[in-house]
């Protein structure tokens, strides 16, 4: 029972005999808390005897995991009968941080890691669903899971767990937690929803329809050639945004500048969301849209869509005002200004242009538009004669 280790500490299992102002001390730990039992007696010899005999009893019962947590077992009696027994002391729960306080250390870390739009979208619209939660304890994470099943899309709610997955699993990095309460949590989304969501062009007619209704509108037909653009070049609303005339040439666009959302406001980014640069070249179509929008001055710096202001075009509010009112009226069911791109995309492989130049005209792969474009727009399709 006095086994020691090599460093002079009382070896696993193994009840200890102290000195404790000049009183006998029983100290042994036990599934990770530390038990201390007083005797009361004098430290001499032949009390040292009598402990012995009641901490050979004590590490019996740890061998055989039968210990009496209640330690009454281990009362002295008879020549122990003096001694006043201490309850055992139990180790203080480290308080737990709440999920808000995580997230918010978790986003400054992240912070310098990803780019400003990033920061500014995602990691703000999950603050915004934190802040939203019936609880923030990390203790109710079943809630929170079922919580954001109840009050967000499948789509959403996946990507909001995966972010609070990765918050948590940070702060186990860091020491703030001992577990991930969300680490076994998933989220199934059903198989081809988002693709149905994401992707849903319009036809010819209701493209050429919307065009001819920015053009005739009296609020918004500054945006016409804006339109136009994406839907004749399939390119992203961040890129034309940060188009400027020095990267318009004879024969090809370059997109290389990119506008997205800091905290500061919109700002313009070296390259692009998936790649660095890429050029797209320039057709009859294209031509005419940039000969009738060329200004006179020649500014290599300036942009070639600008907003009423003469600043960059927000598309998040062009998106939630003139492209709603414009579907609106010219009664084109809904659909999200990205499906410009969707469109294009489309209405080449529609074309049977092949798909490796559609990928780099639009930046994407040549597999993604073969997966996910082929055939999208059904209305334009018509099954050939067999007869």
């Amino acid at each position: 029972m006095f086994s020691k280790t090599p460093t002079g500490r009382a070896s696993k299992g193994s009840v200890s005999i102290l000195n404790s102002n000049d009183r006998l001390q029983l100290r042994f730990r036990y599934r990770g808390k530390r038990y201390y039992i007083s005797t009361g007696l004098a430290d001499t010899p032949n009390n040292r005897k009598l402990a012995q005999i009641k901490a050979s009893e004590i590490e019996k019962d740890i061998l055989y995991e039968r210990l009496d947590l209640t330690l009454e077992k281990y009362q002295p009696q008879s020549a122990l009968t003096t001694i006043t027994p201490i309850t055992p002391i139990t180790p203080i729960k480290k308080s737990q941080p709440k999920l808000d306080e995580l997230w918010e250390k978790y986003s400054e870390f992240k912070k310098p890691q990803v780019s400003p739009s990033t920061f500014a979208k995602d990691f703000t619209k999950h603050r915004n669903h934190i802040a939203k939660l019936p609880t923030r304890s990390l203790d109710e994470a079943s809630a929170i899971r079922d919580y954001l099943l109840t009050n967000l899309t499948p789509d959403a709610a996946k990507r909001c767990l995966t972010q609070l997955k990765a918050c948590c699993n940070w702060a186990m990095e860091e020491g703030l937690i001992d577990t991930n309460p969300f680490a076994a949590m998933k989220i199934k989304v059903p198989k081809g929803a988002i693709e149905e969501q994401d992707i849903h062009p319009f036809s010819k007619e209701e493209r050429d329809l919307i065009i001819r209704t920015f053009a005739s509108d009296r609020h918004y037909s500054h945006y016409t050639h804006y339109v136009r653009f994406l839907f004749f070049t399939g390119c992203r609303p961040s890129e034309a945004v940060g188009l400027k005339w020095k990267h318009i040439t004879n024969s090809v666009i370059q997109f290389r500048e990119s506008v997205v959302v800091s905290e500061d406001g919109l700002v313009l980014k070296d390259g692009l969301k998936t790649q660095r640069k890429r050029d797209f070249p320039i057709n009859s179509e294209v031509q005419a849209i940039l000969d009738e929008i060329r200004p006179e001055e020649d500014n290599p710096e300036s942009l070639v869509f600008k907003s009423p202001k003469g600043k960059f075009i927000d598309h998040h509010n062009f998106a939630n005002r003139a492209w709603k009112s414009i579907l609106t009226k010219c009664s084109v069911p809904y659909r999200k200004s990205y499906q410009t791109r969707h469109t294009f995309i489309s209405l080449c492989v529609e074309a049977h242009i092949n798909s490796t130049a559609v990928g780099r005209w639009t930046g994407t792969s040549a597999k993604m538009i073969d997966n996910h474009y082929g055939a999208t727009n059904f209305t334009n399709l018509r099954p050939p004669e067999l007869s």
